[in-house]
């Protein structure tokens, strides 16, 4: 057994490590139920559910890039009334914290979802997802601008009493604007970064090879500017950051930390190797025996508060 204190706090929510899974790469767990025992994670975070079903984007939606991916899923779910009869009851049984990332294409869809979910106690936090590049009204057109950004955590914060996390887009010219526009509203803590705006061409067709012509850029080709992202908001605000973009293993979840994450997510590599997530877990604890660390918290923004 670790001799690291592997707990973390986000709002109200304690977790047992810092380790999240990225929503949308996950589902609900289920499929990786069969990988490893998901109560040896910090948390699930779901994939996207709105007020309604959602059929998401046309295909071709993936495809893959140099060391990263390309997709144009489109939020695609069952709506928030599916989700609640069967994924949420099937995570019951997990013992482990449940984060419901939540989309709409209005403020008051992204409420009546949160409006929804209180009423469940098996929800634990929230992820209210204002930078999804993928669907053509709200998500990223949210997450782009101040006043927007606090409107849809402004309508969300007067429903729910859970854990509010903010998940914010890179697709920004400053993003520590729209941390703090968010932690203003009443965000617990947020999220970074969602995919960066990308797309790939066809040299034999002249086409691009996404129906939708875009689509949000992820794994370990993004890392560099997640963590210089990370690093800007947790020096911004005061509410913790969970880190993401790119992580393969415990030394890419370290560099987060080190820049001020207090979590932080896996998300394609869980597409490479299912057991991702727990191997970062295990690597984390390993890291901090070797370094003499008694609490992984004391790694968090030690490469800046140590300048």
């Amino acid at each position: 057994m670790s001799s690291v204190d592997m707990r973390v706090r986000l709002g109200s929510l304690e977790l047992r490590n810092p380790v999240l899974t990225a929503s949308g790469t996950f589902g609900s767990g289920r499929e990786y139920a069969d990988f490893f025992d998901l109560a040896r994670l910090g948390a699930v975070v779901t994939k996207g559910v709105s007020l309604e079903s959602w059929s998401g984007n046309p295909g071709p939606r993936i495809v893959e890039t140099p060391s990263g991916m390309l997709n144009s899923i489109g939020l695609q779910n069952p709506g928030v009334e599916a989700f609640c009869a069967k994924d949420l009851r099937w995570l019951a049984d997990r013992d482990v914290p449940v984060i419901v990332n939540v989309v709409g294409h209005r403020a008051d869809e992204y409420a009546a979802v949160a409006e929804r979910l209180e009423q469940e106690s098996g929800v634990h936090a929230l992820e209210v997802n204002i930078s999804c590049p993928n669907v053509d009204a709200g998500g990223m057109a949210f997450g782009t601008t101040c006043p927007a950004a606090a409107e849809v955590v402004r309508s969300v914060r007067a429903v729910s009493t859970k854990t509010l996390i903010v998940k914010l887009s890179p697709n920004v010219t400053d993003v520590t604007e729209v941390a703090r526009a968010v932690e203003a509203e009443g965000a617990d803590a947020v999220s970074l970064i969602n995919t960066l705006l990308g797309m790939v061409i066809d040299t034999r067709t002249f086409k691009p090879v996404l129906a939708r012509g875009v689509g949000g850029l992820s794994g370990p080709a993004v890392r560099p500017v997640a963590v210089r992202m990370v690093w800007q908001v947790s020096q911004a605000v005061s509410v913790p950051v969970i880190g993401m973009g790119g992580i393969t293993c415990a030394e890419d979840a370290t560099e987060f930390m080190l820049a001020g994450a207090s979590c932080v997510a896996v998300g394609t590599a869980n597409f490479m190797d299912p057991t991702t997530a727990i191997g970062v877990v295990s690597g984390l604890e390993r890291f901090s025996e070797e370094h003499g660390v008694e609490r992984i918290t004391d790694l968090v923004g030690a490469a800046w508060k140590t300048k």
